[in-house]
C-alpha cells in the first residue's frame, strides 16, 4: 500500500530527500522521438531553470539533479532554519512569486492599516505560507504543474502529463546521501547515453565541473527569451562543506574533491563496455565511511531498486518507519547488510 506523503517526508528526522517523477504513458519529457523525428531536447532546460528558480523562492536546496528523456531525479535539502528566520514581508514576497497571494497580504505590503480581524487572518496566512516554503510537496507541485502545462500547450493536448505527484526517499545518513547523489549524477553514464562526467548533459555533476572551468561551454539547446523583468539571480547548487555530521552543517557533508574522486572511480567501474582496469586504490570517501567496494558499486547502479521510501542504517530506517506509524521496513541498509521485508517488532 502506498504510504501517505506525511509518512515519507519529515524534516525533523532528515533534511535530505531523493525525489523522482516520470511522464505518463512513456511520453517524452525530453530527448528525440525516433518515430516522429520530433525533438524535445529544449524541455530539459525547462526543468533545470524551474528548479533553480523555485530553490531561490523556497527554503530548499538542490544537492543533485539529472534530467533524462522521460523522467528526472532530484536530491533536495530542506532548510528549516532558513524558513524560521524569514520575516513576514519576506514570506509574503516569496509566496506571491508563485501564487496570487491574498488581498490582505497586499494591503499589508502597501503599508495600509489593518483592523484586528485582518491582522488575525494575515497571521494565519503567514504561518501557513512559511510552512509551505519549506515543503517538498509544494516545491514539486509548483515544478510539475508548470512543466505539464507548458508541455501540453506545446503538444496541443490536454490531460495528465505525469504518472503521479512524485516518489520520494528519505536519506537518513551520510552513506545514503552519498550513494543517492552518486546514483543521480551517474544516470546518463549508467544508461549508456554518454561516457564521461563532462558530457553528462543536464546533470548537477556537469554543472559543478563547468563551474570549475571558466572556459567550459554549456550544452546548446533552444531556450526561450530571457525575462528581464525578473532579475533575481538563481540560487546556486548546495555547497559541499565537508562537515562530519548530516544534521550539523549547512550544505553537503563531504568535500567536493573527495566526491569528485569517488564519482570518477565509480563511473569508470560501472561501464562494463569500457576497456582497461580500475585502479585498485579505493577512493578516500569509501575508506572514511567504511563501505565495501562491491557494495558501493551495487548501490550506485541500483539505488532506486534497493531502497523503498527510505535509505540509511537499518536501525535508523526502522526508527523512522515506527515514528511515522509504519509496520514494515523494506530494502537494504546503507551499511551493506541485506534486509528483506521484515516486521519492526
Amino acid at each position: 500500500m502506498t504510504s501517505a506523503r506525511r509518512m515519507l517526508i519529515d524534516a525533523n528526522t532528515t533534511p535530505f530527500y531523493h525525489v523522482i517523477n516520470r511522464c505518463v504513458r512513456r511520453a517524452f519529457l525530453c530527448g528525440e522521438d525516433k518515430l516522429s523525428g520530433r525533438s524535445y531536447e529544449h524541455r530539459r532546460g525547462w526543468i533545470v531553470d524551474k528548479i533553480k528558480a523555485l530553490s531561490t523562492i523556497f527554503c530548499i536546496d538542490i544537492c543533485a539533479y539529472a534530467v533524462m528523456n522521460n523522467h528526472y531525479h532530484l536530491v533536495l535539502k530542506i532548510d528549516v532554519e532558513e524558513a524560521k528566520t524569514l520575516s513576514p514581508k519576506e514570506v509574503i514576497s516569496r509566496w506571491c512569486q508563485i501564487t496570487k497571494g491574498h488581498a490582505i497580504a497586499t494591503k499589508y505590503m502597501n503599508g495600509d492599516a489593518l483592523i484586528d480581524g485582518e491582522r488575525m487572518l494575515l497571521d494565519v496566512l503567514i504561518a501557513e505560507w512559511q510552512e509551505r516554503l519549506s515543503s517538498i510537496s509544494w516545491f514539486m507541485r509548483c515544478l510539475n504543474e508548470e512543466i505539464a502545462r507548458k508541455a501540453n500547450r506545446e503538444d496541443e493536448c490536454k490531460g495528465a502529463f505525469w504518472e503521479g505527484r512524485f516518489k520520494s526517499q528519505a536519506l537518513l545518513d551520510e552513506q545514503a546521501l552519498l550513494a543517492c547523489m552518486m546514483y543521480v549524477d551517474l544516470n546518463p553514464i549508467r544508461a549508456g547515453i554518454t561516457d564521461s562526467l563532462q558530457s553528462s548533459d543536464f546533470t548537477s555533476i556537469q554543472e559543478r565541473l563547468n563551474a570549475l572551468s571558466p572556459n567550459s561551454v554549456t550544452p546548446l539547446i533552444t531556450q526561450p527569451p530571457v525575462d528581464n523583468s525578473q532579475p533575481t539571480p538563481h540560487k546556486s547548487l548546495a555547497k559541499f562543506d565537508g562537515a562530519t555530521h548530516l544534521h550539523r552543517q549547512t550544505g553537503i557533508p563531504f568535500h567536493f574533491a573527495d566526491y569528485l574522486e569517488l564519482i570518477d572511480w565509480t563511473g569508470r567501474a560501472i561501464r562494463h563496455d569500457k576497456k582497461g582496469c580500475i585502479d585498485n586504490q579505493r577512493p578516500k570517501l569509501l575508506n572514511e565511511l567504511g563501505i565495501a567496494s562491491d557494495a558501493w558499486l551495487s548501490s550506485a547502479k541500483d539505488f532506486r531498486r534497493q531502497y523503498s521510501g527510505i535509505s540509511g542504517r537499518w536501525d535508523a530506517m526502522c526508527a523512522f518507519k515506527l515514528q511515522q506509524g509504519g509496520k514494515w521496513c523494506r530494502g537494504k541498509s546503507s551499511s551493506e547488510a541485506l534486509h528483506p521485508n521484515q516486521p519492526l517488532g
